[in-house]
């Protein structure tokens, strides 16, 4: 027999449970919703239709927040369309171009997983989209790469996908986190117990659902992306301060996404010595995933900006800017290497 106190408990479980069962529910809706293509009556129909038929088909170029647009604008090779330069929808605002000549439509997805699948979901539902760079800044967790480094993954693992296991409970599939291990300053059991990291359940065009780890960008666009690697990027942040290092392209490595901003040297290490991953991020691995449920080729930039979670650490905010410069001209070096589509990269590739 169940007392009143353990039944209430149970009863508050099992409507907490229904509630975010709920909330995700409608933010499945608002996802579903926003990314519609254009009804008929919509008052910017119009104007999409005539920027899908006046240029394209278009590289989708997203980045997460203001410095990294300003890196782009800095740049100067973004060229605005003198017939529509830009559409607003849904609080985004999507930017008709040319970057060397490719066309192109830029947007600030904000930060995060949600607001990263949401927009690039609504880019390629609404306009002509043929393939979709991303760039942006991560934090390193290798001590191998250094500020000012631009890293161009293969691989990307959703690590905020998780779930509590049973104190003492024994280990099995993929890497748990061991919470007592890093007590401190004595490690030894905490009844926190541990996580265990879980797959993601990722939907295709014509596939049947798939639960998968590691999220592969397009191997035809990685094996592209390897002649950016002798890029000269930014090594000075002005005429009196230059990072000790020059600045490299990494091509290779594994990345990690999620809603964490990273500030932890044992979590960092922990990420790096269980998964092998070399730079942690907030919204990669939901880009990624969108483009792979629609069956169109990806590639990321991240370009390095401190090192995730504790270290030595230079204080220069600059240095985030520095970071993201030199991922906007990686970005746009591979950007010109594919051209429109019509002879390194064919669209039936896809």
């Amino acid at each position: 027999m169940i007392g009143g106190s353990m039944e209430r408990r149970l009863q508050s479980w099992s409507w907490g449970a229904e509630f975010e069962v709920m909330v995700v529910g409608v933010m499945l809706m608002v996802l579903v919703q926003q990314s519609l293509p254009l009804r008929s009556s919509h008052p910017l129909h119009d104007v999409v239709d005539r920027i899908n038929q006046n240029a394209g088909p278009y590289i989708g170029l997203v980045m997460a927040y203001s410095t990294e647009e300003d890196a782009l604008h800095l740049s100067g090779l973004f060229i605005p369309s003198s017939d529509t330069s830009s559409v607003d929808l849904a609080g985004r605002r999507f930017n008709i171009g040319t970057i060397k000549g490719v066309d192109v439509i830029y947007v600030m997805t904000g930060e995060q997983t949600v607001n990263a699948g949401i927009t690039v979901q609504m880019l390629i539902n609404i306009f002509d989209i043929w393939g979709i760079v991303h760039y942006g800044t991560a934090g390193a967790t290798s001590d191998s790469l250094l500020i000012g480094d631009v890293t161009v993954p293969e691989y990307f693992a959703y690590t905020a996908s998780w779930k509590w296991t049973e104190f003492k409970s024994e280990r099995q599939g993929l890497p748990e986190l061991n919470v007592g291990a890093y007590n401190y300053p004595t490690k030894g059991e905490n009844l926190l117990a541990s996580i265990e990291f879980t797959p993601v359940e990722l939907y295709s065009n014509g596939e049947q659902m798939e639960e998968i780890f590691w999220l592969p960008t397009n191997p035809t666009w990685f094996g592209i992306a390897s002649q950016v690697q002798d890029l000269q990027l930014q090594q000075c942040l002005n005429d009196t301060y230059c990072l000790p290092n020059t600045p490299k392209v990494v091509h290779g490595v594994r990345g990690s996404t999620a809603d964490i901003y990273l500030d932890n040297e044992a979590y960092r290490d922990f990420l790096f010595h269980e998964f092998n991953v070399s730079t942690h991020d907030e919204e990669s691995a939901a880009i990624v995933m969108a483009c792979r449920s629609n069956g169109i080729p990806c590639i990321v930039f991240r370009g390095i900006s401190d090192l995730a979670g504790g270290g030595k650490k230079l204080s220069l905010p600059s240095l985030s800017s520095l970071a993201a410069a030199n991922a906007v001209t990686v970005a746009i070096k591979f950007i010109e290497l594919i051209g429109n589509g019509n002879s390194t990269y064919s669209r039936q590739d896809q």
